[in-house]
């Protein structure tokens, strides 16, 4: 269950179109559904405002199909599978189509930021929109998962690529849409200063995604990591190596309070 659907059972109680006792009963269901290799939390919407996503790596496409089916059966409209590789996206599709039909109809793979989405992203509802800057194109891996997720929770997002700090005038072209967002997702790996150079110019929070990209001294993101860590931009925050999807979560958090 998620929670506009609580609301909605709420309101039918109180219009006298569902008995109590079976809005109890709705309510009271297990919050989990017991699968042996996996629990899914089918009350997490109602909980937290988001409902489960399902982390498909070291998951077999078995396993995620039955994790789906467990959600969508417990009323989830939209499931987000993140980390999910081609050949297990192509996996799980077939699958789904031979066993799931029903799932199988609004089921989609993303090839960019390899996920799996189940269900189309609902109206924007937050205060203002979300600003998804990648500093290169070699960073849309995990730009795009920042802002799938983003949208798939109930936001406006608007795309800034190949804007890194090594011609800062494609960056600055974007001065007035840095200013008007609500929160901003900075997506670098190299040396990772584009978080700092955002937090410059913008008054709005700024996550910082350091991503793997680079040569052999970025470690495998760490020396962006770093850097965002060590920005002198007040208003930065900085989430995991390639956590495209913590950033597009916490940008959705940000984006919707007060709502």
């Amino acid at each position: 269950m998620e929670r506009d659907e609580l609301r909605a059972l709420l309101r039918a109680v109180a219009a006298g179109q569902v008995d109590v006792d079976d809005a109890c009963a709705r309510v009271g269901e297990a919050p989990f559904v017991e699968l042996g290799y996996a629990k899914p939390d089918v009350q997490r919407g109602v909980r937290q405002g988001v409902s489960e996503v399902i982390y498909g790596a070291g998951k077999t496409a078995e396993q995620i199909a039955g994790i789906m089916d467990a959600l969508e059966q417990s009323g989830q409209r939209r499931i987000i599978v993140t980390r999910l590789d081609a050949k297990k996206g192509d996996e799980l599709e077939t699958l789904l189509k031979e066993e799931m039909p029903r799932l199988a109809d609004g089921y989609r793979y993303l090839a960019t930021p390899r996920m799996g989405i189940l269900g189309e992203a609902p109206k924007p509802t937050g205060v203002g929109y979300v600003l998804v800057i990648a500093a290169g194109t070699s960073d849309l891996y995990c730009a795009e998962e920042a802002a799938v997720t983003a949208e798939m929770l109930g936001n406006e997002v608007r795309r800034v690529y190949d804007a890194g700090v090594a011609g800062i005038h494609r960056l600055l072209s974007h001065t007035g849409d840095i200013q008007r967002a609500s929160v901003i997702i900075a997506v670098a790996g190299m040396e990772g200063a584009l978080a700092s150079v955002v937090g410059g110019l913008a008054s709005c929070p700024v996550i910082a995604c350091p991503t793997s990209v680079g040569y052999g001294a970025s470690l495998g993101g760490i020396s962006a990591l770093l850097s965002m860590l060590n920005s002198c931009a007040s208003g930065a925050s900085v989430v995991n190596i390639d956590n495209g999807f913590g950033a597009g979560y916490q940008a959705s958090l940000i984006n919707h309070v007060g709502r």
